[in-house]
């Protein structure tokens, strides 16, 4: 199969470079990078083992890709308007577009823009971080949980899970909410948390009281998910996500890097929307709002600077 890799940095890059290693056919579309990795190669340096592809499938616009079977899209969720235009020259009549991405609502976003669209979405539980031109270094974890959200071909998905795997990615296929809410647990605590309190992940979970208020937003995402009718997430997966994060090296989610490379923050997807969504269901969370707030008015300020 035919992959496309829209956004080569810290996930894009780590999955597309794993798939390429393992010899499957490989596109990337790059921006900042392209001249760099069309010289000196894509560099990963991992927990698992450090590898380079020193030959790169790369392009500086879409419209120089090939048709897939499976477009990879992991750029931020603030770039979300221009994911249509990005894929469109990619897409054949049966193309899967993943969407490895953080957040609720972003695969029925897209599918109204492409109503036969294939779309599922990815999950990927992993530390990694582009750290210069062309070098991704991937700290630890590297799993990806994989649900389907429209594919009617269930061959084309059955093949992209063997392709993962078959790459050494562990990949598992879970239903579509579940996979997403999963995410969101540990999601919408720590991106925030480590913006608001200036603080890494074992910074926030070494504090008592901070331990308690992560433990209490992840009670209010169970508790949406569970309105919302996942029925997967209970207290002992709030456990799980709280024994992993203390053994993970100490790290900064993607929101902390972006706000202290001064990017913008995916606060839509990865709050506002998930929190409209339980609302939509009479489920309230007062924590995570808060911190919703927070974030808006930390954003606002960098506006008008």
């Amino acid at each position: 199969m035919v992959y496309g890799i829209i956004g080569t940095g810290a996930i894009g890059g780590y999955y597309g470079a794993k798939l390429a290693r393992a010899g499957k056919d490989v596109h990337f579309l790059l921006h900042s990078d392209y001249d760099y990795v069309c010289k000196h190669g894509l560099v990963i340096n991992s927990c698992d083992g450090d590898f380079m592809l020193p030959s790169v499938q790369a392009y500086d616009a879409s419209f120089k890709m090939p048709q897939c079977d499976v477009v990879i899209v992991a750029m931020k969720s603030t770039n979300q308007s221009v994911v249509p235009d990005l894929i469109r020259p990619l897409l054949k009549e049966d193309t899967l577009v993943l969407l490895i991405q953080n957040g609720i609502g972003l695969e029925p976003d897209l599918q109204q823009s492409f109503p036969n669209l294939h779309i599922a979405a990815g999950l990927a539980f992993i530390c990694s971080g582009k750290t210069e031109p062309g070098v991704i270094s991937h700290q630890c974890y590297g799993s990806i949980n994989i649900g389907n959200y429209s594919c009617k071909n269930s061959q084309m998905l059955s093949s992209m899970i063997a392709d993962f795997r078959d790459s050494g990615i562990e990949t598992n296929e879970l239903e579509y909410y579940e996979a997403r809410w999963k995410k969101a647990v540990w999601n919408m605590p720590f991106n925030g948390m480590t913006v608001v309190m200036n603080a890494k992940t074992d910074e926030l979970l070494q504090c008592k009281s901070t331990r308690q208020l992560i433990r209490r937003q992840m009670k209010e995402v169970v508790n949406a998910a569970n309105a919302l009718g996942v029925t997967a997430l209970n207290d002992d997966f709030i456990e799980k996500m709280i024994d992993m994060t203390d053994s993970m090296t100490p790290y900064s989610p993607s929101m902390k890097l972006d706000f202290d490379y001064n990017r913008p923050m995916e606060v839509n997807y990865l709050y506002s929307r998930p929190i409209y969504e339980a609302s939509k269901v009479g489920c309230d969370m007062p924590c995570l709002k808060m911190l919703e707030e927070e974030l808006l008015f930390i954003e606002s300020k960098r506006k008008h600077l």
